[in-house]
């Protein structure tokens, strides 16, 4: 677990800090924000629904509960304006920024508690493709929020506080999850909840990257590299 929660931290702080070098703008974190989102498309489709329809006895129900996932991340973006998929907004009141911070500090919660539970669902040895999709796409939603609060300065003391705050998020979730005594099936029911969230924020990366429907090449590409990239960690590593 001391991996998992290392790896979180670490990727989530690189996205911070590189708006130090990076200007805030969309265009300086569009391929990585496309590799992040087919990246965690790819493991949804192919690591977690079969896992999740193979092993549970309700499929329906399994169903319902990735419906409900979905819309409760369409939700969030309600507080979250997009963060978590890398929208930049111009937030004037320090309460709707702090908004943002709460649903994604409410999000990412979620995601750690899915990270190290050691169950027959989703063993801690066979995590690392979810694990690397999580990172893929905190390090862009952590730019975002660096943006948020941004100020005049390269990188205010408001900013390395609200940035460790989101960093530490998942690995509390994970930790929490240790002193949970979740069944199989309620697990599964989380799993579920929370890979209905990943759907929506990677199936909105890619409709709002094409704006008019425009065709692009290195979109295409970058697409396709990530998911030959998930399907290798998925049956490699």
């Amino acid at each position: 677990m001391s991996l998992t929660i290392t790896l979180l931290i670490i990727g989530t702080f690189i996205g911070g800090w590189a708006t130090v070098p990076l200007e805030y703008k969309p265009q300086n974190i569009f391929l990585p924000l496309i590799f992040g989102g087919s990246y965690l498309f790819s493991i949804t489709i192919i690591h977690v629904f079969p896992e999740l329809f193979a092993l549970s006895s309700d499929p329906t129900k399994i169903g319902l509960f990735i419906l409900l996932g979905f819309f409760f991340q369409q939700f969030l973006e309600y507080f979250t304006s997009g963060v978590e998929h890398g929208h930049f907004h111009e937030h004037k009141s320090t309460k709707s920024k702090y908004y943002v911070l709460i649903a994604l500090v409410v999000h990412s919660l979620m995601e750690g508690a899915l990270l190290t539970h050691d169950s027959p669902l989703h063993e801690q040895n066979n995590s690392y493709t979810l694990l690397f999709g999580i990172i893929l796409h905190k390090a862009p939603a952590a730019f975002a929020l660096m943006a948020v609060f941004k100020v005049k300065s390269k990188f205010s003391p408001q900013q390395w506080v609200v940035l460790s705050i989101f960093s530490l998020a998942s690995p509390i979730g994970a930790m929490a999850n240790n002193y949970l005594t979740l069944s199989e099936a309620e697990l599964s029911l989380l799993f579920a909840f929370m890979s209905g969230a990943f759907l929506h924020i990677s199936m909105t990366i890619f409709v709002e990257s094409s704006p008019g429907h425009r065709f692009r090449f290195n979109k295409i590409a970058i697409s396709i590299l990530a998911a030959l990239l998930a399907i290798f960690t998925e049956l490699y590593i």
